[in-house]
């Protein structure tokens, strides 16, 4: 995923410029993709940048070797936070979605007021799939790193060029619960996917097939000082088998009752998340 010409030198306020242009001239579309009820509520916006911008960030990606293997039955895949041990156009672009102007187009299109962006990539920051990775039915965890904010909103931006259909790896959303049928997003180049985050928004990476590529791409999440349901919660990150998967799904819901029992016993504060940005200021602080 090299590229023999340098990159182009483009900063985070210059990538949010193009995001909130794109966004701003599909508001109406977006907001009523997304709010459409009894189901995982979502969106998608294609040709989010310029097709040479998201290419340059494909070819920027680091080598799994450099990243977080992430290896069980819930999931393979690799990750990474730290973004300052890459190339800083990555960094750029993470943090673009992160601009206030974004923020508050995505409120608009969600409905959602008041969110906050991460500034520590609690499991946000950028993600790589090759040839048999998968993500199994999940939720995601509900709160942020600190248990003081709720998760809300999942913005999931696509970057590997010629990406099909037939590739698998693509975003699948449990509208029903993870006992019936998946609805499909293509993790198509150059897309930008909305979608909510609580207790019932299941969803999953199907198997990635042979490709040319791997799958890239580059992830936040935005929180609430106020959950999206009537009342509070608190989950970690809860897989289950998929439907034709009865044995790995009772092993997956073993093993997050005894990862829920365990963090409620032990509160915050006391397991450090591993995949957060360890930004040096607060490091100086500390």
């Amino acid at each position: 995923m090299s590229s023999s010409k340098p990159a182009m030198t483009i900063d985070r306020v210059a990538y949010a410029d193009k995001i909130v242009e794109v966004l701003e001239a599909n508001l109406g579309d977006l907001k009523e993709n997304f709010q459409q009820p009894n189901r995982v509520q979502s969106c998608f916006i294609d040709d989010l940048l310029p097709t040479e911008w998201a290419s340059t960030i494909f070819s920027l990606f680091p080598k799994p070797t450099e990243m977080m293997e992430r290896k069980s039955l819930r999931e393979h895949k690799f990750v990474a936070a730290q973004m300052d041990r890459y190339h800083s156009a990555l960094e750029e672009i993470v943090y673009a979605f992160q601009d206030s102007r974004v923020v508050k187009l995505a409120e608009q299109i969600t409905g959602i007021r008041d969110m906050i962006p991460d500034q520590y990539l609690y499991a946000g920051g950028i993600s790589l799939m090759g040839e048999g990775h998968f993500l199994n039915p999940h939720l995601d965890n509900s709160h942020d790193k600190d248990r003081n904010l709720y998760r809300v909103l999942n913005l999931l931006y696509y970057v590997t060029p010629e990406w099909k259909h037939e590739s698998g790896g693509n975003l699948e959303l449990w509208d029903n619960g993870p006992g019936g049928e998946p609805r499909e997003i293509i993790s198509k180049f150059n897309r930008l996917v909305l979608m909510v985050t609580h207790k019932q928004s299941w969803h999953s990476v199907n198997k990635v097939q042979a490709t040319h590529a791997p799958r890239c791409c580059v992830s936040n999440y935005y929180f609430s000082a106020k959950p999206l349901e009537e009342t509070e919660y608190f989950h970690v990150t809860t897989f289950r088998g998929r439907p034709e998967e009865p044995i790995k799904d009772a092993l997956l819901q073993g093993d997050a009752a005894l990862r829920s029992g365990l963090r409620k016993v032990f509160k915050k504060g006391v397991v450090k998340p591993k995949h957060v940005y360890e930004r040096h200021d607060d490091a100086e602080k500390n």
